[in-house]
């Protein structure tokens, strides 16, 4: 997909309860609404991020600097409000056919389908840029988003015990899942 193609990209996906959400890239000027949705962050949701999204500089870095080729931000969209956001980070190199699946949905836009549906727009988006294998890590605990990805044809390829660390020093397992997009060469 090129630059332009990937800022002109709409879904409208419909929940289970009725409500449309539109599903578009992140652009430049979502600084406010992103600045908004995560400022609705609680603590708990803090855990399970890897950057400080309370921090504005944070956003505002993340929208000067957006660049595609490295990470495809999508979010969920109903009126004016971000309601969930899903991004696919690319590797170079060797595994420049792999790229790594985040998803975060607002606390009310949990639990109704959205993050589905964003997997789904999203895996779609990465069939466009030639991604073989798509990587998600999963808190083991987190039982019915493993199931989830299982169902959208996720694999768990192993346990990692003790990955992943809370600022209070404990530790909890992740589920190392990856979905195969298409397979390997056969040839020899």
């Amino acid at each position: 997909m090129l630059v332009r193609e990937i800022e002109n990209h709409r879904d409208v996906v419909t929940l289970r309860d009725g409500v449309r959400v539109l599903l578009r890239p992140m652009v430049k000027e979502d600084y406010d609404l992103l600045v908004e949705y995560y400022s609705h962050f609680g603590e708990e949701d803090l855990l399970y991020v890897r950057h400080n999204v309370k921090d504005p500089a944070v956003v505002k870095e993340w929208c000067d600097t957006l660049d595609y080729s490295k990470v495809l931000p999508v979010l969920a969209v109903v009126r004016d409000r971000i309601v969930g956001s899903a991004s696919l980070h690319f590797y170079k190199g060797p595994k420049r056919h792999v790229t790594e699946l985040r998803l975060f949905l607002a606390k009310d836009f949990r639990k109704r389908g959205l993050g589905m549906k964003m997997t789904r727009a999203i895996i779609d988006m990465a069939r466009k840029q030639d991604v073989r294998i798509i990587v998600g890590e999963v808190i083991a605990e987190q039982t019915k988003v493993v199931r989830a990805f299982e169902q959208l044809g996720f694999k768990t390829q192993c346990l990692l015990e003790d990955y992943f660390m809370f600022p209070d020093g404990e530790t909890c397992d992740v589920a190392f899942m990856t979905l195969h997009l298409k397979p390997g060469s056969e040839e020899f």
